[in-house]
């Protein structure tokens, strides 16, 4: 079953041949198990997952797909921090970078995001104004960014670009988008009642899409550091 349409296909493959480097796909799945562990719940879309990365991975040479057992290459999982699935790793084409991840099919809105974030990959820079650049290549404390998003949500790929686009210029920050709805109890951990909502190192939060400086502000904040103030913002949207 084909997830990407023919006239998709043909627009996707363009842009990505366009691409003047290229792109890896780490993909982190699980097989299904035998043994019947209590609370253990099967992974939902992980075939789905792996099915549209591979399709992705089919229109253009310079993305290369990499799909990995998340219980059989444990250390892999352990090294890039992955510890549910199914997960996306955006990486450059070497597969060193390991801070721009999803957990959750990127489907819906969210495959904007997830083709955004590999032109990016693949032509190693982002779209980020050159003073925000500069800001982040001045952090060195870590910072873990946790975007909530359900795929129905049009406003939570750019609350996603703008925490991917951050980890891709700083290797201080690592930024995962996370799927509310598959995982519902982190959702219910960190008080997802609207999308997207950005948990910054456990202590922050941002509700709604925010412009990229103010985006910037709460993220320095969170560490310490200080920005110039930007008003104004976007809506969320509330989970069903």
């Amino acid at each position: 079953m084909a997830f990407i349409s023919e006239k998709d296909r043909k627009y996707l493959s363009s842009l990505f041949d366009g691409m003047e480097g290229t792109a890896r796909l780490i993909v982190f799945t699980e097989g299904p198990s035998r043994l019947v562990v209590p609370g253990e719940k099967p992974c939902q879309y992980c075939r789905q997952t792996v099915e549209l990365m591979e399709e992705l991975g089919s229109l253009s040479g310079k993305i290369a797909v990499e799909v990995l057992d998340r219980k059989i290459h444990l250390d892999r999982a352990q090294e890039m921090g992955i510890d549910k699935v199914p997960a996306v790793i955006v990486s450059d084409d070497a597969g060193t970078r390991k801070s721009v991840r999803y957990f959750g099919i990127p489907a819906g809105y969210e495959f904007s995001a997830l083709v955004e974030d590999i032109v990016d990959s693949g032509n190693g820079r982002t779209r980020l104004s050159q003073s925000t650049k500069d800001a982040l290549a001045a952090i060195d404390t870590p910072v873990h960014l946790k975007v909530f998003v359900t795929p129905t949500c049009p406003y939570c790929p750019k609350a996603v670009r703008l925490a991917h686009q951050f980890a891709m210029e700083s290797s201080y920050v690592t930024a995962d988008m996370i799927e509310a709805t598959e995982f519902p109890e982190l959702a219910e951990k960190y008080g997802v009642y609207g999308v997207p909502k950005t948990v910054i190192n456990e202590t922050g939060e941002l509700e709604g899409a925010v412009p990229e400086a103010h985006f910037l502000r709460e993220v320095l904040a969170a560490i310490g550091a200080k920005a110039p103030a930007e008003p104004g913002g976007e809506s969320g949207r509330r989970l069903p």
